[in-house]
């Protein structure tokens, strides 16, 4: 029933998106159709263009046919190119799941060391760690891109500086091109973990079973890694995954910096452009991953406490 509870809400949640998402971009037809002709097309091309995209037909007429085509898998056709949405989608989305979750995978092992060592060891490596996550919580990510471009790009010559390689065609290829993206993407994110890592853990240290568990003999290694830190996955996990989410935005511009062919990319052309169709289907589409993501995190914590099952 936990289970089924969360999907059924997750449904409901991406209904709701659905129709906020159309009303919006879909509510000014006028504007819309002047937009794609330039501001000096007549008002008949206007009416005739608007006609052609179906944009004359009642906003929820418009939307039922929408969501009756987006149920089969149908979001439409790109106004720009004639191209299928889910067509454009799918070869932009790989891009930028690349970074987005070579940026979760870093960050979880790199806040889990540095968290940890924080609140052991203290002192002048607790100081140097509290120092890394302020920086990485003040300095933007796109400041970071072109640092890490600079330095490593132009300078070193180590990585690519633009440009993209599918993992198809060259594995090493696929890794110069997004090391230094999931790089810039990594600071913050590794900041914000940290933190949440480090208090945790201190905390846990603090409470009387460690204490317990001490008492009995086992090593300090055991009773952080075999204990502590499961009690500090919960809340770590759900900050982690307000970090792949934010990561969904933040990759935005560090593909434009980057000149990768990801969701940010198309984004801000389908924007832009006036194409609707596209940017609906982007909204659909990070709706549908921060919805799975989320239930992905409550199934974790459900399995790390029994007492989130009945919550």
């Amino acid at each position: 029933m936990f289970i089924v509870r969360r999907i059924v809400a997750g449904a409901i949640l991406l209904f709701a998106i659905s129709i906020l998402a159309f009303t919006l971009l879909y509510l000014d037809s006028a504007t819309i159709a002047r937009r794609i002709l330039g501001e000096t097309a007549t008002e008949e091309l206007i009416a005739r263009k608007t006609a052609e995209l179906g944009l004359d037909l009642p906003l929820w007429q418009q939307y039922l046919q929408w969501l009756a085509n987006a149920l089969q898998g149908d979001l439409g056709r790109s106004w720009t190119n004639g191209q299928l949405v889910s067509v454009n989608l799918a070869d932009r989305l790989s891009v930028t799941l690349s970074l987005v979750i070579g940026t979760t995978v870093l960050t979880a092992i790199a806040s889990v060391v540095l968290g940890i060592l924080a609140a052991q060891k203290g002192g002048w490596v607790d100081g140097v760690i509290q120092v890394i996550t302020v920086l990485g919580f003040a300095i933007p990510g796109f400041l970071i891109a072109l640092y890490l471009v600079l330095a490593f790009a132009i300078n070193l010559h180590w990585f690519k500086a633009t440009g993209y390689v599918p993992p198809t065609d060259s594995i090493s290829g696929w890794l110069a091109s997004v090391t230094l993206p999931i790089l810039a993407l990594s600071f913050g994110a590794v900041a914000a973990v940290t933190q949440q890592i480090r208090g945790a853990v201190i905390d846990g240290m603090s409470r009387d079973y460690v204490r317990t568990l001490r008492s009995r003999g086992l090593s300090p290694a055991s009773v952080v890694y075999r204990h502590v830190l499961r009690n500090a996955a919960g809340p770590a996990l759900a900050v982690l995954a307000l970090q792949f989410i934010g990561l969904l935005g933040g990759s935005l511009i560090v593909e434009q910096v980057f000149a990768l062919p990801g969701m940010g990319q198309l984004t801000v052309a389908a924007g832009v452009g006036g194409d609707i169709p596209v940017v609906m289907g982007v909204v659909v589409v990070f709706a549908i991953i921060v919805i799975v993501v989320n239930l992905a995190i409550d199934l974790a914590q459900a399995a790390l406490n029994p007492k989130v099952r009945l919550s």
